[in-house]
C-alpha cells in the first residue's frame, strides 16, 4: 500500500508527532486551542477528530474552539464563537491555523497580534509565506516531493506526491490532519490506551482498508 511505504521513509509520522506535541505543550487550559480555518473552508472534520482525542486521552485541553467568521444566530454556543475570539487570545494559548488556501488579511492581523500577546501561532497550511511569517511552527502540505524541507529553524514544510507519475498524492491535506490528531493523543501513557504505532494503523486501515500481504 504506497501510503504506508511513504510514512515508513518520508518522515510523517514523525514530523506531525513533532508538531503535535509543540500543539499540546502550547496549550495549557481547556478551551484555549482555538482551531481556525477560512470563511470558505472550516476545519470541521479535525475539530471533531481533536475532540475525540481529548476525549479518549482525558486531555482536555486538546478539545479545540472552533473559530468561525460568520456563525450564525442560532448556532449553539460552541459553534458561535467569532473571529472577536481570537482578539482575547493570551499567554498558555494557541492559534492554530488550518488553511489549503491562503489566510485571508482579517485572520493574519488577529494571528499577528495574538503572538504579540504572547500565544502560540501553529500553521498547517498548502504554502501561505504570509501565513509562515506570523506562525511559530509551519507544517505544509503540498503537491511535489515527498522530502521534509525546512526554509527556516521555525517552519517546516512536508510535500507529498506519488513516486510513480501520473498517480493521485498518496498523502493529503485531509490525511495530515488525521495524522496530526492521532498525534495529539499521543502524550498520556495510559496501558489502557493503544499506542500511536497501532492507532495509527488503524486509521490508515479505515482509510485504505486492511493491507494483505501477497506472499
Amino acid at each position: 500500500m504506497v501510503l504506508r511505504e511513504l510514512l515508513a521513509s518520508s518522515g510523517w509520522v514523525e514530523r506531525t508527532q513533532s508538531f503535535a506535541r509543540t500543539m499540546r505543550h502550547s496549550t495549557k487550559d481547556p478551551g484555549g486551542l482555538l482551531l481556525v480555518g477560512t470563511p470558505e473552508v472550516e476545519p470541521w472534520h479535525l475539530a471533531a477528530h481533536l475532540d475525540d482525542e481529548a476525549r479518549m486521552t482525558g486531555i482536555a485541553q486538546l478539545s479545540p474552539t472552533l473559530i468561525r467568521y460568520s456563525p450564525p444566530p442560532d448556532a449553539p454556543a460552541h459553534l458561535s464563537v467569532s473571529l472577536h475570539r481570537l482578539e482575547q487570545a493570551k499567554r498558555g494559548e494557541t492559534v492554530f491555523v488550518v488553511s489549503e488556501d491562503d489566510a485571508p488579511a482579517s485572520l493574519l492581523e488577529r494571528a499577528w497580534d495574538a503572538r504579540k500577546i504572547g500565544a502560540t501561532v501553529l500553521s498547517l497550511d498548502g504554502g501561505d509565506n504570509e501565513l509562515h511569517s506570523v506562525a511559530h511552527e509551519s507544517l505544509t502540505v503540498v503537491s511535489r516531493s515527498i522530502e521534509p524541507v525546512y526554509d527556516s529553524l521555525d517552519n517546516l514544510h512536508l510535500s507529498a506526491e506519488a513516486e510513480v507519475e501520473g498517480e493521485p498524492p498518496p498523502v493529503t491535506f485531509d490525511s495530515v490532519q488525521h495524522l496530526v490528531s492521532v498525534a495529539a493523543g499521543e502524550a498520556t501513557q495510559s496501558a489502557q490506551r493503544r499506542s500511536l504505532k497501532a492507532r495509527l494503523a488503524h486509521l490508515l486501515e479505515s482509510i485504505s482498508g486492511p493491507h494483505t500481504r501477497s506472499d
